[in-house]
């Protein structure tokens, strides 16, 4: 396992270093930063001396390397030392890219995790009730609406539940709440935009819970349980139950980008100022810096989260090894 872990983490790091390289070189040699940074009505002196701020002005190879050496070991700039680890200074607001990314992580994360726990608690459940009456109405009904949500999208449910839920008085506009603070609030303000991104994830998860389920069923280990004279519940849920997790945790796994994706559309669309709304707004103002902080940092926890799936595969199921 740990040999296992160590690989994976050299591996991520090599893969970390690569995309760093190549959003640097297509973002940073592809124009002229220092217009950007400028702005509107900006003098040759001032593009000038951004060059010299920034470190511009060296060649493009050096700039990367005091790109990466900053992350690690922090940098200093003319408007003050950027302690690590630093991703540079935001060319629209001027403020360290971690300590902007910071502030809006909480948001995100609680959008981004608040969600998984709706779309696992809701799709697990429903898919393993389906499975368990096969075949019969129940059955059909979740089945059929689980493949017409699955069809749904953030932007198109967004507004509509803003419509019936918000416009008509029925709940707050959602907002951020820090948890520590206020609990309640921070669980009704996050509520509906839970909600609404978990629908399409939930649906697929009550569909892929239910094939998974129905294929362990006929594996020969929980046929010789019901053969012993075990409850039909008891080997549902201590046998079959615990295989089918295999698969969907390898979904799991793949589908965080898909969750982070969600969580950038449900911010814009809710108007949560979290990591992927700062992607977005980055991106229109042409902020390289903030975009390259979002990206890297983004791309680290799709990584990190990888790993602990794949290690977590030995834990739900003893038949599997890591080598």
């Amino acid at each position: 396992m740990l040999q296992f872990l160590l690989r994976r983490t050299f591996g991520a790091v090599v893969i970390l270093v690569l995309l760093s390289a190549f959003t640097f070189f297509v973002f940073f040699g592809a124009g002229d930063p220092a217009a950007m940074s400028c702005g509107k009505n900006c003098t040759a002196d001032n593009i000038a001396l951004i060059h010299q701020n920034l470190g511009l002005d060296k060649p493009l190879t050096t700039q990367f390397w005091d790109f990466l050496v900053g992350i690690f070991a922090g940098r200093d700039y003319s408007i003050g030392h950027c302690s690590a680890p630093c991703f540079g200074y935001s060319f629209a607001t001027k403020q360290d890219v971690w300590s902007t990314m910071m502030d809006r992580l909480p948001t995100t994360a609680s959008l981004a995790i608040g969600g998984a726990v709706v779309f696992l608690t809701v799709g697990l459940g429903t898919g393993l009730i389906a499975a368990y009456k096969r075949g019969s109405i129940l059955d059909k009904v979740l089945t059929s609406v689980s493949m017409v949500l699955s069809s749904a999208q953030i932007y198109i449910l967004g507004p509509i539940a803003l419509g019936l839920f918000v416009y008509s008085g029925i709940m707050e506009s959602p907002k951020y709440v820090d948890f520590t603070s206020d609990p309640a609030g921070w669980f009704m303000g996050l509520l509906l935009p839970w909600l609404v991104m978990s629908t399409i994830f939930t649906a697929q998860y009550t569909r892929m819970s239910r094939s998974t389920m129905i294929e362990q069923l006929q594996e020969e280990h929980v046929r010789t349980a019901k053969a012993k004279g075990m409850a039909s519940s008891y080997v549902f849920l201590r046998y079959a139950w615990r295989g089918s997790l295999i698969p969907i945790v390898t979904i799991l796994g793949m589908d965080l980008s898909s969750l982070f994706g969600g969580a950038m559309i449900t911010e814009f669309t809710f108007q949560l100022a979290g990591i992927g709304r700062l992607a977005i707004d980055s991106v229109t103002t042409l902020d390289l810096p903030m975009v390259m902080g979002v990206l890297i940092f983004s791309a680290a926890l799709i990584l990190v989260f990888n790993i602990i799936v794949d290690a977590t595969y030995a834990f739900i199921d003893p038949r599997v090894r890591l080598s």
